[in-house]
Formats: structure tokens, sequence, C-alpha cells
């Protein structure tokens, strides 16, 4: 009885993280393709910079067990090989078409696009399609031990000090400084990092956080889990492993869509077919990308960043080129059109 009430209360943490995770996203838009055009419109690094430090709070935790002496299974790595480069431009190129990456789709449904239903049975078909008819097109996994496990003792206390530091300033923000700070920081609502759940949007800082944390604690009780995984699983055929991690996508969508319904966000439309083909081609060019790298930004972000792998900092790289060069082609393409006599 006692191992039953440990295992459904586990399970139970686990389901809420996965939810939790899902309304961090949606309320902080979290999306590549949003901190691409970000970059591109305002020259403003912000979202990506915060995508990229949900994995320095991954590393950090990881470093941090490392040295209490704690394992736990990790994800493999790859080789970094022309493959890696043409999976993650293929990511990027179907996150463009798609108007989102895999973490902005949660958030576009979130909204009420049901369009964006069409993006996972896409990226699931990509999946299917790369694994049975382009079987030989795989990357080999690497037996070595990933990069950060074998960080000096100097450069691992240097990331937990970057990392505590950085907590004892957003808590100074939030709690203390408050309403006091001049604009431009924690006082200024449009900037403020400070995670209220109630509000429209967080700062995106406030949701990789969340993100962050949610992560880390699935990573400790059920292992590196993505979405992407489930997906590719299913495509696969490993149905063990899927349905452990199947109810994690439902709770996931279901956390992204009490998101933008408690925001008053949540305003369902009837999808148009050119929106449905639209996602579903993008899930499909992703779900591509992400077995020919393999991994989805969402694993790249949540593990293969964090961990150092060279395949993976590689792959991210080249999928914001890819989205920033399919936007100025596709601008550049309207441009022309418009000014046609």
């Amino acid at each position: 009885m006692n191992g039953f009430m440990l295992t459904t209360a586990l399970t139970s943490v686990c389901l809420l993280s996965a939810g939790v995770m899902g309304y961090a996203i949606q309320r902080g838009a979290t999306c590549t393709v949003v901190a691409v055009t970000e970059i591109l419109d305002t020259r403003r690094f912000g979202r990506l910079l915060a995508m990229l430090e949900a994995s320095l709070w991954v590393l950090a935790v990881i470093l941090g067990l490392k040295m209490l002496g704690l394992r736990m299974p990790m994800p493999q790595g790859y080789a970094s090989t022309g493959l890696t480069v043409a999976g993650a431009a293929l990511l990027g190129i179907g996150a463009a078409v798609n108007r989102a990456c895999v973490f902005g789709a949660i958030a576009r449904f979130g909204n009420g696009e049901w369009a964006y239903i069409a993006t996972p049975p896409g990226f699931l078909a990509g999946c299917w399609l790369a694994a049975h008819v382009f079987p030989f097109m795989t990357n080999a996994p690497l037996q070595q031990a990933a990069p950060a496990l074998s960080l000096p003792a100097w450069a691992a206390a240097t990331v937990m000090a970057v990392v505590a530091a950085r907590v004892a300033w957003t808590v100074y923000r939030t709690f203390i400084c408050g309403a006091k700070c001049p604009a431009g920081n924690v006082g200024n609502r449009e900037s403020s990092p400070r995670v209220t759940w109630a509000a429209r949007a967080w700062h995106p800082y406030s949701a990789t956080l969340v993100i962050g944390v949610t992560f880390i604690i699935l990573l400790t009780l059920a292992g590196a889990w993505t979405y992407t995984d489930t997906l590719a699983d299913w495509a696969l055929e490993r149905m063990s492993a899927a349905a452990l991690r199947g109810p994690l996508l439902l709770a996931l969508f279901a956390g992204a869509a009490l998101g933008g319904w408690t925001a008053g966000r949540f305003a369902p439309a009837r999808p148009t077919g050119t929106a449905i083909g639209r996602c579903a081609l993008g899930g499909a060019l992703m779900g591509i990308g992400s077995f020919w790298i393999p991994g989805g930004n969402d694993g790249l972000i949540l593990t293969g960043l964090p961990l150092l792998w060279p395949y993976a900092w590689i792959a991210f790289f080249t999928m914001c080129v890819a989205i920033a060069a399919y936007q100025l082609l596709s601008r550049h393409v309207r441009e022309g059109q418009n000014n046609r006599p």
C-alpha cells in the first residue's frame, strides 16, 4: 500500500509539473520563432537569452546533483555531422512555416488557435517518415559521458555561483525592491520578471524560469522528458515508453489551455483548411529535422544545451539562422509583390 501511495504521489507531482510547464509556456509566449522575430525587428535578444537561461538552470542542477554524489540517467549525445546541420535547418524551416516552434505551438494552442492541433500529428508523421522511409539517415549515438559531467570543479563552482547570484537578484527585485524599483525594473509592469499567476502575459525570464524548474522536477522523478520525445516514441513504436510519457503530454497541453483560459486569451475560432495544412506541414518538417538531429528544440534547450553536447549547440544555432533566413526571404518576396505596378 505504501508503495502504491508513493507511486501515486510521484505520478501526481510529475503530471502537475507538466501542467505547470504548459501553463508557463502559454503565459510567456515561449517560442524560438518569436525570439528570432524579436531580434530581426528590434535587435533585442531578451527572449532568446531567457530561453538559454532555462538551460543554465538545468545545468546548475545537474552539476549540483553530481557534487552531491547523486546520479540519474542522462540522455546520450550524438555526433555532429552534416546531417545535424541539415536536420536543424529543416527544423528551423518547419518552425517558420508553422509560425511557431514546438514550444510556440503549445502557446498558440493555449490561445484557442485550433489549427495548431495539427502540429503534433504532423510532427509524428514527420518522425515516422524519417524513421521508415529514410532509416539510413541517422546520427550515431556517442558512448561517452556528456561534457557537462566532465567539467572541472572550478567551472562547476562558477556555474553554481552565477545561478545563485541570479536567484538572489531575482528575489531582491521581486520581493524586496518591489514597487520602489525605478521604471524599467520590477516596478515597471511591462518589464517586470515577477511571476504573477493571474497576469495576462509573463516576462520571458519568469516563464523560462518556471519551465526550467518544472523540467528539473521531471528530470529528477521521471528522467529527461520533452513532449517531442513522446511523439518520437510513437513514431518508432516504442509503446512502453510512450505509455508512460503520454499522460505527461496531455497534462502539458491541458496546462497551456488553462493558461490561455485564465488569462482571457482563450478565444477558440474555427481554423481554416489553409491554416491546418500549414501547421501539419510545419510539424512534419520539424519532425523530420528533429529525427535527423536528433531532438526537437525543446529537447535541445532542456537537455542538449545544458549537457554541453556540441551537436545540440550547432543544431540550435543553425535552427535560429534558418528561421531568420526564411523570415527575411518571405519579407523580401512580399515586398516585391507589393511593389509590382
